[in-house]
């Protein structure tokens, strides 16, 4: 396997006396900044491409619900990257690209996943090295939600298992294939 999940959180602490279901049927907000760490053998400069900057070519190949993706106007910040699957579509703006330091800044802005409680999700996504020649990927991701609208913790659950997913088939995609994004 070419990734592993090293920490996954909340960044707002939920009250520990409470569980989130409580705290929601409470009248709060749900915490809308998650934090993960995931841990792959593949180096920053490969992971960094292939998942920011030659996602174009590498994604369709890892996801056969990928049908493809394609970038409006100007390749890097402010662009669009339009992601097409076999059910449906999503747009990501491009909002910060450091391809030095690895580290891309993006929002979806429209597509399936964004429905009447979410106005838009910003992520950030940084490659670092790690000590044996691989990388660490954080991830944050930052849910606005419209008006006092409240997210439910399995639907954000659920599009973060599938990124996740996604992550460790394009790791094991270029572990198998080290000719590419090389």
């Amino acid at each position: 396997m070419g990734i592993k999940i090293l920490e996954q959180s909340l960044s707002s602490p939920i009250p520990a006396r409470l569980g989130i279901q409580e705290y929601l049927r409470l009248g709060n907000l749900f915490a809308s900044i998650f934090f993960h760490e995931l841990k792959t053998t593949v180096s920053p400069k490969r992971m960094f491409k292939a998942l920011i900057t030659d996602n174009h070519d590498v994604l369709p190949k890892v996801s056969p619900s990928i049908k493809s993706v394609e970038t409006i106007g100007d390749v890097g910040v402010g662009s669009i990257k339009l992601t097409n699957f076999s059910d449906g579509y999503m747009k990501n703006r491009v909002d910060f690209l450091d391809a030095e330091n690895y580290v891309s800044k993006f929002t979806l802005v429209e597509g399936d996943a964004i429905d009447d409680k979410v106005e838009k999700v910003c992520y950030e996504m940084k490659f670092e090295d790690s000590k044996d020649g691989g990388c660490v990927i954080k991830i944050t991701s930052d849910y606005h939600t419209k008006g006092d609208a409240v997210l439910k913790e399995e639907d954000v659950k659920a599009g973060q298992d599938h990124a996740i997913e996604l992550y460790k088939a394009c790791a094991d995609y270029l572990v198998a294939n080290p000719h590419i994004c090389a």
